[in-house]
């Protein structure tokens, strides 16, 4: 999922773990950087639905993370590579983060739900409202 398009850092939750340490680990595992799951900022709760397919629809927490160890390097899931906001590669990514990451990168913290046609690429439609509300 995903495959050749820009992504940020993450996946699935492992029994026991918190969202925070999960975020943590897979940020160590994609690209050997360390951040303490305390200092994680919380600035997306999104659900990403797709109605005709219930097993794709899937939840996911968007952090940022000020403070970190290590330095950025390939692993066998990712080649982390930083680009300036301006310089964000929308046109190489999904269709949603297209409409919810530059909403973050303004300093807006939301939650809300992405609705995907049929082919598991197309946005039709979202809503979000403040994560502060």
């Amino acid at each position: 999922m995903g495959f050749g398009k820009w992504n940020g850092f993450g996946g699935k939750i492992e029994a026991g773990e918190t969202m925070r340490e999960c975020a943590a680990r897979e940020l160590f595992e994609e690209s050997g950087l360390k951040a303490r799951p305390e200092d994680l900022i919380p600035v997306g709760d999104l659900y990403f639905h797709q109605p005709s397919d219930p097993e794709w629809s899937h939840a996911g927490i968007v952090y940022f993370v000020k403070v970190w160890e290590g330095t950025p390097a390939e692993t066998e899931e990712m080649q982390p590579k930083w680009f300036l906001p301006s310089e964000f590669p929308y046109e190489d990514m999904w269709m949603a983060d297209r409409v919810w990451l530059p909403m973050i990168l303004k300093g807006e913290r939301i939650r809300g739900t992405i609705y995907f046609d049929k082919d598991g690429e197309t946005v039709y439609d979202y809503e979000f409202e403040d994560m502060d509300q």
